[in-house]
């Protein structure tokens, strides 16, 4: 069982890592393998808050290919990643009241093009702000992973940390014990999901999708 951790600060190591770093190690004692996606671990290259990253077309080229149009940035790896993991958390910091531009725009295209991989397994989004601007990002976050039919990972309040410097998200007691508590509840149900594979609690029965326009 793996979880991938998907950081999206454009700081290597800020407040954004720390907070992934505390779920990671939850995650670690309590049986369940990780991998953090953003600390140069991967593939030698610049982690996701970091270069260019190309916004969505709209193109529609990936429903067709299974893979973005765009093969020069991260999104085609961290969607081949995202193909094995069985649970996925997705930080990013605080900019302007939303997450950071980079990872919104890795996320477009993840999910429009690699989405089909991550539906019914477990996710949760986390933030991290000097002051404010925390629910409106984590509420930005957490869309991607209700229209993709994931499991919301609950936790102990809203998943976010505040500080200036990692120091300062260490001294937050009450997000450090949030993201802990993403951390214990994710092992708790990868390892669920992982008991029933092969079952026919594997997955739900499938609702055909409706699509209509407020225009006709």
């Amino acid at each position: 069982m793996k979880v991938l951790l998907v950081n999206g600060s454009p700081h290597k190591n800020g407040c954004t890592a720390t907070a992934l770093g505390i779920v990671a190690d939850e995650l670690n004692k309590q049986g369940v393998d990780t991998q953090i996606y953003g600390l140069g671990d991967v593939y030698k290259r610049q982690w996701v808050g970091t270069g260019a990253v190309h916004s969505c077309l709209g193109c529609h080229y990936c429903r067709k290919n299974g893979k973005c149009v765009y093969n020069d940035d991260i999104v085609n790896e961290l969607g081949e990643l995202c193909k094995d993991a069985d649970g996925y958390v997705f930080g990013a910091p605080v900019h302007y009241a939303s997450p950071a531009g980079g990872m919104v725009a890795v996320l477009d295209r993840l999910f429009y093009s690699h989405g089909q991989y991550m539906k019914f397994k477990p996710a949760a989004s986390v933030v991290s702000a000097r002051r404010a601007g925390t629910t409106a990002s984590y509420d930005v976050l957490n869309k991607y992973i209700g229209i993709t039919s994931m499991i919301q990972v609950p936790s102990t309040y809203w998943n976010m940390v505040h500080g200036y410097t990692p120091e300062d998200v260490m001294k937050d007691e009450e997000g450090v014990s949030v993201m802990r508590a993403i951390g214990s509840n994710m092992a708790w149900l990868v390892k669920l999901l992982s008991s029933v594979k092969g079952t026919d609690l594997e997955k739900p029965v499938i609702i055909k999708k409706a699509m209509t326009n407020f225009i006709r």
